[in-house]
């Protein structure tokens, strides 16, 4: 119960990586603000089965729905020590298929995985500043660091969400830490159907799977306990990058 009396925010957490960062976070006796765009009945019972956790519908790409599910976060609880920044969305396209990354695809993939990693965190920063001692954790991807993912448009903006990272940690040190987290082929809903490319990661990463969502929490968790890390991109992938 290392976190008890701690209240945290993870951004998209109806599902997958979001509602495992919930999970342990709850585990460890924070109190949880789960938040989806969508999902409003998944999101709602992710709350009901964590002890104290509410649920906030909000999409955190429009800025004014980010202020109100910071502010709904402090009503509630009365402070704010930890933002996880998780939702994300993306669209399959080949890289090599330029013509189909679309300008309406960038910007729906920017308007919610930067900006809305941007939104979140400027709303936050008040609430977390006056803390002292917080921390963000941005969910991003091997696909901002390697010539990978789901799509060029994705790629770029967790490209943008690393730079992000390490540019917040410069200015909001040292009452707010801010670190990133970036996995691989991750087993969620996303990637149910992606059974080849499961298929390669088993075969090419030295510990042979592609990751669990726990397996991201765990990483979540670490650089939460980490208070003497800030600015950090930890790459959550099995070893992958590696070859």
């Amino acid at each position: 119960m290392n976190l008890k009396g701690k209240v945290a925010i993870v951004t998209g957490s109806s599902s997958g990586i979001g509602t495992a960062v919930a999970t342990a976070l709850a585990d460890e006796g924070a109190s949880v603000v789960i938040n989806s765009s969508r999902s409003a009945a998944a999101g709602q019972a992710v709350a009901d089965a964590l002890q104290g956790a509410m649920y906030v519908a909000a999409d955190i790409a429009d800025d004014d729905a980010c202020q109100e599910l910071v502010a709904a976060a402090t009503e509630r609880y009365g402070h704010l020590d930890i933002l996880v920044n998780n939702a994300a969305t993306t669209e399959v396209i080949a890289h090599s298929d330029l013509s189909a990354a679309t300008d309406e695809i960038w910007q729906r993939i920017f308007s919610v995985n930067v900006l809305g990693t941007w939104h979140m965190t400027r709303a936050c920063v008040p609430a977390l500043r006056a803390t002292g001692d917080a921390v963000v954790i941005n969910v991003s991807s091997v696909a901002g660091l390697r010539a990978t993912g789901s799509s060029i448009p994705y790629a770029v903006s967790k490209a943008g969400v690393n730079h992000l990272t390490v540019l917040l940690a410069n200015v909001l040190a040292p009452e707010i830490r801010v670190n990133a987290v970036a996995p691989g082929l991750v087993d969620t809903p996303w990637t149910a159907d992606w059974d080849d490319i499961r298929e390669a990661v088993r075969r090419r990463a030295p510990l042979r799977r592609s990751a669990q969502p726990e397996d991201v929490a765990e990483a979540v968790m670490g650089l939460i306990h980490a208070r003497h890390v800030t600015g950090q991109v930890v790459t959550v992938d099995g070893g992958m990058t590696l070859r």
